[in-house]
């Protein structure tokens, strides 16, 4: 693996591998020195181009968990504010010597880009590109899953037969399409519920089925419940008429929450918005899994970085 940009394309025995090593990472996190040897001396650049909390934070200390040297390079207070282009911030990372560069952009496609250009000579991986998608956020979910249904037995188990329901503006968000790859590869099938005017206007291609009514796919009784953050910053029309009318056809109230199976896990990739997307009980309930996925997000991202970069510096002795 020499650039982590997607999960289309995936198979499922490469899917499990990463989730096996994140077994083995999450091991770390229990240990009194939550630290490995395994990256000294390489370099990871995490490069973020819009706000971030849990996947630039989770980033920083999957690789100082790593012993790897790292650089947080912000878009704001940097020469990109000063209209400085990717390829000239690329060539400016590729002479301080990057091994590895963990991207966020706003723009669809902008990992690909850095990784195909070849301005630099480094692994990309893609934090998040526009609406596009957010592999490794797709990842620690899956990983959460596994880790709900198997639990310590989780080793070498894919989630085949799971039913995910996934809820919201699927329009605007790279999380949903990384998880419909993803769940398809390890075996899992995925419905998808929104209003018809946040769906993309061709799903033929899409491993899923698809409807507009969260009521009647809760009747399906769904495994996994993932509620979507609605993206106004990257909504330039109105999809829907008010919050109150979305939360009321769409929401995760009390309501719908006590209609799920006792062991239905909901999942939220974050920042929640409470109140609108899912209330504060579905959130702060015992089948909420989004304190979990973020701490299995380290968990993930370190066994990331450790593929992409350790058996570069094996080849390279």
């Amino acid at each position: 693996m020499r650039h982590l940009l997607s999960t289309k394309g995936i198979d499922r025995a490469t899917a499990v591998g990463i989730l096996d090593v994140a077994e083995d990472m999450a091991d770390v996190a229990t240990r009194e020195v939550k630290k490995l040897p395994t990256l000294r001396g390489k370099t990871v650049i995490n490069l973020f181009f819009e706000d971030s909390t849990r996947t630039r934070t989770s980033f920083e200390l999957a690789a100082k968990r790593l012993s790897a040297d790292l650089v947080t390079f912000s878009a704001k207070g940097s020469s990109v504010s000063k209209g400085e282009s990717l390829k000239d911030t690329a060539q400016t990372l590729a002479a301080m010597g990057a091994d590895a560069v963990v991207i966020r952009h706003s723009a669809s496609g902008a990992a690909h880009v850095l990784a195909q250009s070849g301005w630099i000579d480094a692994a990309i991986l893609n934090a998040g590109d526009g609406t596009h998608e957010h592999p490794t956020q797709a990842l620690l979910d899956a990983y959460t899953m596994r880790k709900r249904l198997h639990g310590v037995a989780s080793r070498g188990r894919d989630l085949d037969g799971l039913r995910v329901t996934i809820v919201g503006d699927i329009l605007h968000s790279r999380v949903a399409r990384s998880n419909v790859w993803l769940l398809e590869a390890l075996g899992a099938s995925v419905t998808l519920v929104a209003p018809a005017t946040l769906l993309p206007s061709d799903l033929s291609t899409w491993p899923v089925t698809y409807g507009y009514s969260f009521d009647a796919a809760l009747d399906q009784s769904p495994d996994v419940v993932m509620m979507l953050r609605i993206q106004a910053e990257r909504m330039s029309a109105a999809f829907f008429p008010n919050a109150r009318e979305y939360a009321r056809e769409w929401g995760l109230d009390d309501e719908r929450l006590d209609r799920l199976r006792a062991d239905t896990m909901v999942m939220h990739p974050g920042p929640m918005n409470r109140g609108l997307e899912i209330s504060a009980r579905a959130a702060d309930s015992p089948r909420s899994t989004v304190l979990e996925q973020v701490a299995n997000g380290v968990s993930i991202r370190m066994a990331v970085l450790y593929l992409l970069l350790s058996g570069e510096r094996e080849a390279d002795q």
